[in-house]
C-alpha cells in the first residue's frame, strides 16, 4: 500500500528533515508539500529534496481563496494525478508527528490491528513547553516530552484529530481534519474507526473534526502535536501566521489552551533507531546540512529583530509570565458543555 503525506509549510526548515526521517521510518512512502512565502530557506530544502527524489515540492504563493493558505494547497492538491493515484491519504502539519502503539509500530501495523477501516482518526495528544524557554536546535521529539493526559474533558480542541483515510473514491477531496465532499453513494461503505480500534457512528464520515474527550483515544495511535515549542518558537509562529486562519493573530488563549505538561509521554521512540538512520542520511548531504543550518541561524535572528517590537517582546513576557495549563477535570467541562449546548440551541432557535 502507498501512503501520502500531505505537508504545508512556511519557515520551518529547521524542523523539516527530523519530520521527514520520522514519516519515512514510520512508512510513508509518498510526500506532497506546499510551501508559501518562505524566507528561512525551507523552499530551497524541498527543492533539493525534490531533487532527490524523496518528495514533491509545489510553491503556494498565492492569490489564496477565502478558506485561506491550506485550504488553496488542498483544494490544488485533489487536482494532482499523485493524489488521485495515491491509496491512503494524511494531511498533516509539520509539529503532526504519527505514533503508532501496535506491532512494529509502522503503519503496516495499524492497518494489520485495523484490517477493515477506511479512514482512521489520528486524535491530537497535545504537548507544552516542557519548561522550554530558549529555541535549541534539538530534535523535537527528544526535548518535548510533557503533554496532555491521555483523558481529557475539555477544550474540545485538544480531542481534534486528522484522517488518515482509504483514497477509494468515497471522498473527492483532501481536507485538513478530514476528507471532504463524499460520494454519497459510496458513504454507507464507508467504515470509520477511532485511534483506539472503536468504530465510530455515521457523524464521523461527514462532519466531526474532534473525537469524544472523557476517554482514552490513544491505544493503537496518536498524533503527537507540538504546537508551541520553546517560548521562542511560538513568538516565531506567531510572526509566521496559521495556515489556516491566517487573519488570526496568535496570543495566549492559543498557548494555553495547548501548554499542556502534566504527563510524559516517550512511546514515540519506539522508532528511534529508525528515525536516526533517516536522519542521519539526510543530513549526510550537504545542500541539506547547510540549509538546516542557515535556518537555525534564522531563526536565532529573527527572533532577536522581532523582540526589539513591542507586540513581540509584549508576547514574549506575558509567555513567560504564564504557568503550565491545568486540565479541566470532568464535572467542570460538564458544566461549560452544558452551556455551550444552551447556547447552540438558544441560536438555534432565532427565527
Amino acid at each position: 500500500m502507498t501512503h501520502l503525506a500531505i505537508l504545508c509549510v512556511r519557515n520551518e526548515a529547521a524542523f523539516l528533515l527530523e519530520w521527514l526521517a520520522h514519516h519515512r521510518a514510520t512508512g510513508f512512502d509518498d510526500f506532497l508539500v506546499f510551501s508559501n512565502e518562505c524566507t528561512d530557506g525551507t523552499d530551497g530544502m524541498l527543492d533539493r529534496l525534490a531533487e532527490m527524489g524523496l518528495l514533491t515540492h509545489i510553491r503556494n504563493d498565492g492569490p489564496y481563496d477565502k478558506g485561506g493558505i491550506q485550504f488553496t494547497a488542498l483544494k490544488a492538491a485533489a487536482k494532482m494525478r499523485q493524489v488521485k493515484e495515491a491509496e491512503w491519504i494524511l494531511p498533516l502539519d509539520v509539529d503532526e508527528f504519527v505514533n503508532i502503539h501496535t506491532g512494529d509500530h509502522t503503519l503496516s501495523a495499524l492497518h494489520a490491528a485495523l484490517p477493515d477501516a477506511t479512514a482512521i482518526t489520528l486524535t491530537w495528544r497535545l504537548f507544552g513547553t516542557s519548561g522550554q524557554t530558549r529555541y535549541q536546535d534539538t530534535p523535537v521529539l527528544d526535548t518535548f516530552t510533557r503533554c496532555a493526559p491521555v483523558v481529557m474533558h475539555w477544550p474540545w480542541r485538544s480531542a481534534m484529530f486528522k484522517t488518515l483515510y482509504r483514497n477509494d473514491g468515497t471522498y473527492k477531496k483532501p481536507g485538513v481534519h478530514r476528507p471532504r465532499d463524499p460520494d454519497t453513494s459510496k458513504l454507507d461503505a464507508a467504515n470509520w474507526a477511532d485511534g483506539a480500534g472503536r468504530a465510530l457512528p455515521d457523524l464521523f464520515k461527514t462532519k466531526r473534526i474532534f473525537s469524544n474527550y472523557g476517554q482514552d483515544n490513544y491505544s493503537l495511535v496518536q498524533l503527537n502535536h507540538y504546537p508551541l515549542g520553546a517560548l521562542e518558537s511560538y513568538v516565531l509562529k506567531a510572526d509566521r501566521g496559521r495556515a489556516v486562519h491566517s487573519d488570526d493573530l496568535l496570543g495566549l488563549d492559543y498557548f494555553v489552551e495547548r501548554n499542556f505538561n502534566t504527563d510524559t509521554d516517550t512511546t514515540i521512540q519506539s522508532l528511534a533507531p529508525q528515525r536516526a538512520a533517516e536522519l542521519a542520511a539526510l543530513m549526510a548531504d550537504p545542500t541539506l546540512a547547510t540549509l538546516h543550518e542557515q535556518a537555525v541561524n534564522w531563526r536565532k535572528t529573527r527572533f532577536t529583530q522581532l523582540l526589539q517590537l513591542e507586540p513581540f517582546r509584549a508576547l514574549f513576557g506575558r509567555l513567560m509570565m504564564t504557568p503550565p495549563t491545568k486540565p479541566i477535570g470532568a464535572k467542570a467541562a460538564r458544566f461549560l458543555i452544558q452551556h455551550a449546548n444552551l447556547g447552540r440551541r438558544k441560536i438555534a432557535e432565532q427565527p
